[in-house]
């Protein structure tokens, strides 16, 4: 393996791995940690399958596209507009709460007692600074904030190990069996970043299908270890951002999660109306900058959510959407297909497994709607 297999593989995991990791231990302190991890590996599961055949898509048109543009290209104009729908509303959900946990975790961080907002808002500007790097100021950021990611993850894991009470990793609640399955779908999201991955791995398309399967399973991993320390040592008493129950020091994890998924998400979003809907230089700025800002001033006039709701809400519509429209595409491409050789991603798929995935993700909309 090389570094470009490396960095491929930690965009998306970076991309993955954003605020929904800072909202698992909450849904699964109220859950019951067993019900949490169910749900976490089914899902896991369900989503790994969906990024590999969105991998095919991409190996299998030619062109660069965001997720609208496959859709338009075997589905037709509506398929484009279901997809852009989906995709924009979990991008906008994972950015806005991204800029909020930013500001909470920050004020946590950096001495003074700066105000939560004013911080969210420097966060943003830094971000859209970073972002006129392009795709080579990702794969640095991606790449090295993952290292930090995983180190953290393992280190909260070494130091927190011995006061795990593991009566609590016990507890469950079947009355709140469904409650993790907004947010679970939301931590699993990944979907934007596949089509950078085409990208970046040009030239070695081979080892694309080991990429997002290594990816994808590298956030899971750290979700359990990371869950079970939380929900070992606090229990019930978890925060929403659960960084914010250890402190200063872990709360540095969620600044570095939320960070480079923020990147990544903007990039892809950048991409959808550059390549997607060909809106020029800024139009595109924007829709992909100025609009995440725009949503975060608003709940500050208007606080009617809140960061786990937000985030339940934008992974099962965005996640359930996004997963069926793939799949769809997914089929089409493979019946339109009039390659030579097969693609290095060759999924199997069939209309039995597409009805069934689709059911799970419509369910889990419905489900978190009537939650609310």
């Amino acid at each position: 393996m090389n570094k470009k297999f490396w960095a491929t593989t930690f965009t998306l995991t970076g991309t993955i791995i954003g605020a929904g990791i800072l909202g698992l231990p909450y849904v699964f302190a109220r859950s019951g940690f067993l019900i949490g991890l169910f749900w976490l590996i089914l899902l896991g599961a369900i989503m790994t399958y969906t990024n590999l055949c969105l991998g095919e898509i991409t190996l299998r048109t030619e062109g660069r596209h965001q997720l609208a543009g496959y859709a338009e290209k075997y589905l037709g104009k509506l398929g484009k507009k279901i997809m852009f729908f989906a995709m924009i509303f979990g991008v906008y959900a994972a950015l806005l709460a991204y800029i909020i946990g930013e500001g909470e975790s920050l004020a946590r961080v950096i001495p003074g007692g700066i105000n939560p907002i004013i911080l969210s808002l420097s966060f943003w500007l830094i971000m859209t600074l970073i972002l006129r790097e392009g795709l080579r100021g990702i794969k640095k950021v991606e790449t090295w904030g993952v290292i930090a990611i995983i180190v953290l993850i393992l280190g909260i894991m070494i130091v927190f190990f011995p006061k795990i009470n593991f009566e609590n990793l016990a507890y469950s609640n079947p009355k709140e069996f469904m409650l993790p399955i907004g947010i679970v779908l939301f931590s699993l999201l990944g979907f934007t970043a596949i089509p950078e991955l085409r990208v970046e791995i040009q030239g070695q398309e081979k080892l694309l299908k080991k990429a997002i399967l290594l990816g994808s399973l590298i956030p899971i991993a750290l979700y359990i270890i990371f869950t079970a320390v939380f929900v070992g040592v606090l229990g019930l008493k978890v925060s929403e951002v659960a960084t914010l129950s250890f402190g200063p020091i872990v709360t540095l994890l969620g600044v570095f999660t939320m960070m480079t998924a923020f990147i990544v998400l903007t990039y892809s979003l950048k991409d959808a109306f550059r390549y997607d809907l060909r809106m020029s230089k800024w139009p595109t700025f924007a829709f992909s900058s100025l609009a995440p800002l725009i949503l975060y001033v608003a709940t500050l006039i208007s606080p009617a959510l809140g960061f786990a709701t937000i985030l339940g809400i934008g992974g099962v519509i965005s996640g359930g959407l996004t997963g069926i429209m793939i799949l769809l595409v997914c089929k089409r491409a493979k019946d339109n297909a009039k390659e030579k050789k097969k693609p290095e991603i060759n999924m199997p798929l069939n209309w039995i497994i597409l009805a069934i995935l689709s059911i799970i993700f419509i369910s889990g909309i419905i489900l978190e709607l009537i939650m609310i």
